[in-house]
């Protein structure tokens, strides 16, 4: 395929596919273990990651892209086979996750900076010669009494402005992932908080990416869905598709190929349906598609449950929910899909 940033970032968002997050840090995919009583070792990690790239169906059809955690990229399948050459066998693109994750903002109480601009360039160059096309960097901005700040809003934007651009200099596609988060205690924020938060933390990022001279045309973005606080929800799907969709058309140029939202604190189904709202009830200048983590492999994992015997199982809940979100990719997701499986 071309190596052109451009080309990369619309392969990534192609009609009816869309990103698996797949880049739980060590601690993340322990605690995912935990809670199905298998060890997170190299090797359970390992076959676990198998069993979602050897999804033929799932990769080949609905997947455009996998975001990787470091271990994951220099990882060999069982019969040796490089995860990354599973990856690109089915037609998907390898990528990586470079941020060092989010720490405490200095003289910011309660807010946090994300970190790993240090030796950026060298590792990137390190990733693009393990197969990795595109990168993942996530900012994360917190609504609670006073907060945000535009102190950690500004710090958080340029930092993913400085990312992006040390990626498109390094030939790969940066994934921008400024994430207002839903659940902060007291996590009470009515949707329109959580919209005028977005909005302004979105304008910030893109005045950044500018001043940064980042190519919009060679980038994704990555942004939560407008929608009120985990202890406060009861905005309805078609709330949550307006106001997003709101949102983004007074914040995102059209010269960005597509948004691949994330999933954060919604079900598996709620992602879905919110997502499939918005492509089928609105004209949109960029490709809408998801980039979830648990919301496509919360079932698969369950299914799986460590065991080499349930390893088509796994593999038949992930092409599931991969086909319900190629759906909602293009607007034409039901419910009564979900109860037909």
């Amino acid at each position: 395929m071309s190596e052109r940033l451009e080309d990369i970032a619309v392969a990534m968002v192609a009609d009816g596919k869309g990103i698996l997050a797949a880049d739980e840090s060590s601690g993340t995919i322990k605690k995912r273990f935990d809670a199905i009583k298998v060890e997170s070792t190299a090797d359970s990690r390992r076959d676990y990651r198998e069993m979602l790239f050897r999804s033929d169906e799932a990769m080949s059809k609905y997947i455009s892209g996998v975001i990787l955690y470091d271990e994951t990229l220099r990882q060999k399948a069982v019969d040796g086979t490089p995860l990354a050459d599973l990856i690109k066998a089915s037609g998907s693109i390898p990528g990586i996750k470079v941020d060092a994750g989010a720490k405490d903002l200095t003289n910011f109480p309660g807010e946090s900076i994300t970190e790993g601009l240090d030796g950026l360039r060298e590792r990137l160059a390190e990733y693009y010669g393990l197969g990795a096309r595109f990168a993942k960097w996530r900012g994360v901005i917190a609504i609670a009494e006073g907060v945000p700040t535009w102190g950690a809003v500004k710090q958080n934007a340029q930092a993913l402005a400085r990312y992006a651009a040390l990626c498109q200099e390094a030939g790969i596609v940066p994934i921008v992932e400024p994430e207002v988060l839903m659940d902060v205690a007291p996590a009470d924020h009515s949707i329109d908080r959580c919209a005028e938060v977005t909005q302004w933390v979105l304008k910030t990022v893109f005045d950044e990416l500018y001043d940064a001279r980042v190519s919009l045309e060679g980038m994704i973005l990555k942004p939560n869905m407008i929608i009120d606080g985990k202890n406060a929800r009861k905005a309805g799907i078609e709330e949550v598709a307006e106001k997003t969709v709101r949102v983004l058309k007074a914040t995102v140029p059209s010269a960005v190929p597509g948004v691949a939202f994330l999933s954060g604190g919604q079900s598996d189904e709620e992602a879905t349906a919110h997502l499939s709202a918005m492509n089928a009830n609105y004209d949109l200048p960029w490709k809408l598609t998801f980039s979830y983590g648990r919301a496509l492999q919360a079932a698969a994992l369950q299914a799986w449950s460590g065991k080499t015997e349930n390893v088509a199982v796994g593999q038949r809940a992930f092409t599931h929910r991969a086909r319900m979100n190629s759906l909602a990719a293009t607007g034409t997701w039901k419910t009564d899909l979900e109860q037909a499986a």
